[in-house]
């Protein structure tokens, strides 16, 4: 039996698109995926990147289930150290109150943003460090057992959201391990300690209410298309792209500038992020999928659809969901 797949969205905005279109085509997207058979789409917070518009993400999860009927939808994920351990129980329980048996909570413990940011949403840098004791109370307001007396999560007490734990690091392989929490590696952007983070999460893993035995999951990038050509021509665009945005910091470069930061370190940095990328027709995407898999130990496969506009995006779910077996 095939590993289940399901959709990385971080709401694109993409050159000469409103911010409206971009959550327009995140909902096309979840409803491809919905009829494709994936098991769920996530959405990543973010903040001051004006190509990603997934900054609320319990905001846009609630506008898409409501246009989508049975795929299960979640933060891939809420950066909990942005907010307090109540606020997101109080959304999250909204939603599982809304929308029973089809919200996850993926919880990470970066800002999702630039220093500048972090300072403008009132974070102390030094949240973070609180963030294993914060999983454990959010925990406790969504099983209605409350790590702090006289403080009861409604909405949220009782729905036991499933909570994800995740990560590119070591600290968060063993931060899931043990709380018994299925673990996803963010390998799409950060693919350095992916087998060692899998190792350590399999071999350190304690049982939980919500987990009997270790799940983990795996982000991959995927630029899938019928005519290879096109999928080559798809992941030079995004790879040219990604460097222009990070390299770039919103100033815009000739392509001749572009070039040059390409073939720099700073450039050759930002492509090995990008390690992880699943490029070709069909049967290619599959092939490495399949060796991704193994490498990764992974129970599920994160596919963050690749595409210089929406219907490209969409055509890497459908060309993948194609090959893949049920």
């Amino acid at each position: 039996m095939a590993l289940p797949l399901s959709v990385l969205d971080f709401a694109t905005v993409r050159p000469g698109h409103s911010v409206g279109e971009a959550f327009q085509e995140s909902v096309q997207l979840a409803q491809v995926a919905e009829r494709l058979g994936y098991t769920r789409v996530w959405y990543t917070e973010h903040h001051n990147m004006g190509a990603i518009a997934s900054a609320a993400p319990a905001v846009l999860i609630a506008h898409i289930a409501a246009q989508t009927e049975s795929i299960r939808l979640g933060s891939g994920g809420v950066m909990l150290p942005n907010h307090s351990p109540l606020t997101i129980a109080e959304q999250f329980g909204t939603l599982a109150e809304l929308h029973p048996n089809r919200i996850d909570l993926g919880l990470g413990r970066a800002p999702g943003t630039d220093q500048v940011a972090v300072r403008a949403m009132r974070r102390d840098p030094r949240a973070a460090e609180e963030f294993p004791q914060d999983v454990k109370e959010l925990r406790g307001y969504l099983q209605d057992n409350s790590v702090i007396p006289g403080i009861r999560a409604v909405p949220g007490a009782g729905t036991n959201v499933p909570l994800y734990i995740l990560g590119s690091s070591l600290f968060g392989a063993r931060l899931a391990a043990a709380y018994g929490l299925p673990y996803a590696f963010a390998s799409h952007f950060a693919p350095d300690a992916l087998e060692q983070a899998a190792a350590v999460y399999r071999s350190e893993f304690e049982p939980s209410d919500q987990l009997a035995e270790p799940y983990m999951m795996a982000a991959v990038n995927v630029v899938a298309h019928d005519d290879p050509n096109v999928s080559v021509a798809e992941n030079e665009w995004y790879r040219r792209n990604r460097v222009k945005l990070m390299a770039g910091r919103g100033r815009e470069l000739t392509e001749q500038e572009l070039d040059l930061v390409m073939h720099s370190a700073a450039g050759q940095q930002i492509l090995h992020m990008l390690k992880y990328t699943a490029v070709g027709d069909g049967q290619q995407v599959k092939s490495y999928l399949e060796d991704f898999a193994k490498r990764s130990q992974a129970d599920e496969l994160i596919v963050a659809p690749v595409g210089s506009t929406a219907e490209m995006a969409e055509d890497s779910l459908a060309v993948l969901r194609a090959v893949w077996g049920r």
